[in-house]
């Protein structure tokens, strides 16, 4: 059997600058521009690296223990030159303390080489940044 490796999201316009997005499961999230409660596509870029760094990261250590507490804050510089629009000094904190004892003790053992593997080998959409994959407009 093969894996079905091809991914899709597809944008309907609300009203201008505003669309809902949905994907093949039927999920939907809002997004616009910045003047409103809605994710901007930038926010939405950062959203996806981080969710996919926790994801790995908490499928990894939770293993171990479960987190007490458990957030990933995502954070850039936002840079308009010459070249155009583009973010730079992309962080990704991880915050997660893990109880107390043998299982907490092994989890928090194992945070750095998870967050480590996500970064270099798990993380699709982080390795996809980094790697500048060609983005390719098409008309229909």
């Amino acid at each position: 059997m093969t894996e079905d490796t091809h991914r899709e999201v597809t944008l309907s316009r609300v009203v201008n600058s505003h669309y809902t997005a949905t994907n093949a499961r039927g999920g939907t999230i809002n997004v616009g521009t910045a003047d409103t409660p809605d994710f901007s596509p930038v926010e939405l870029l950062l959203v996806a690296i981080g969710g996919c760094t926790a994801i790995d990261v908490d499928i990894l250590t939770s293993r171990r223990a479960e987190p007490d507490s458990f957030t990933v804050a995502v954070g850039a510089e936002k840079v308009r030159d010459a070249g155009g629009n583009s973010l730079q000094d992309i962080a990704v904190t991880f915050r997660i303390t893990f109880p107390e004892g043998e299982d907490g003790d092994k989890a928090r053992a194992l945070l750095p080489d998870a967050v480590k593997k996500s970064h270099e080998r798990l993380c699709t959409v982080s390795r996809t940044v980094e790697q500048g994959t060609p983005v390719t407009p098409v008309i229909e």
